[in-house]
């Protein structure tokens, strides 16, 4: 029985990368797993199959959490289902990165929607179901760029930073009632997205993290689990950086 065995979980944009990674690892503890995604269903599908192979539950949904619709949805096909919501990883994002005077404003309203909308809405949601059980634990997966700021993610890094002040106002609100909301921040994390940049990248932005390498996925996994469980009762608002030292 793993330390999750009687939780039940959402992770929202869980079919690949951060998400992915995620899933699988609350899973792996024993946790029951809706594997939310919106345009991947045979990489969500697949994420299902690793987690019931290791002996846990799990279910794919599809829904867009940017809209009021799907995230509803996604909240109460889990509460349907199994009876409950215990944790909720906010981590559906996009990015549409280009320097501001090049940026148009569908790429800024698109980011903002997607990664601090859709965290906004399914934490209402999940809200109304945890205070009743008077236990949840929220983890909303920020970035370092939220942290730090990037240039040519103006749209990228207000939706990220965005997420880090909604998680400590959410936070003040909630735990009285049990519930706890946190942050990870990612730095520069190996993805699909990442893996093929070229190695002279690769390497310059190493020179600049003190532990002279990216994240991978699993790292993020492993910080966001820890908030996640029991051994985090007594954190709240807190954004636990994941990023080598980076922004040290």
């Amino acid at each position: 029985m793993g330390a999750f065995s009687e939780r039940i979980a959402i992770v929202t944009g869980a079919s690949r990368g951060i998400g992915r990674a995620i899933a699988l690892e609350l899973g792996k503890r024993g946790a029951t797993v809706i594997v939310n995604y919106n345009a991947s269903p045979d990489a969500a599908n697949e994420v299902v199959q690793m987690i019931q192979a290791g002996g846990t539950q799990a279910m794919a949904f599809k829904a867009d959490v940017s809209t009021e619709e799907g995230a509803n949805e996604l909240i109460k096909a889990a509460v349907d289902t199994y009876g409950k919501l215990d944790i909720l990883v906010n981590n559906a994002g996009t990015t549409r990165d280009n320097v501001i005077m090049m940026m148009k404003a569908e790429d800024f309203d698109t980011v903002i929607q997607t990664n601090l909308r859709s965290t906004w809405l399914c934490s209402k949601a999940a809200v109304r179901t945890m205070m009743r059980k008077r236990y949840g634990r929220i983890v909303n997966v920020s970035s370092i760029s939220g942290v730090m700021g990037n240039a040519g993610q103006t749209n990228y890094s207000a939706s990220k930073a965005g997420m880090i002040g909604f998680t400590k106002a959410l936070a003040r609100e909630v735990a009285s009632r049990g519930i706890t909301v946190n942050a990870v921040a990612p730095g520069f994390v190996l993805t699909d997205l990442t893996k093929d940049l070229p190695a002279e990248i690769t390497e310059q932005l190493n020179k600049n993290i003190p532990l002279g390498r990216w994240g991978t996925v699993d790292d993020v996994a492993q910080a966001t689990a820890f908030l996640a469980s029991d051994d985090a009762a007594y954190i709240t608002g807190h954004v636990l950086v994941v990023d080598g030292g980076l922004a040290m």
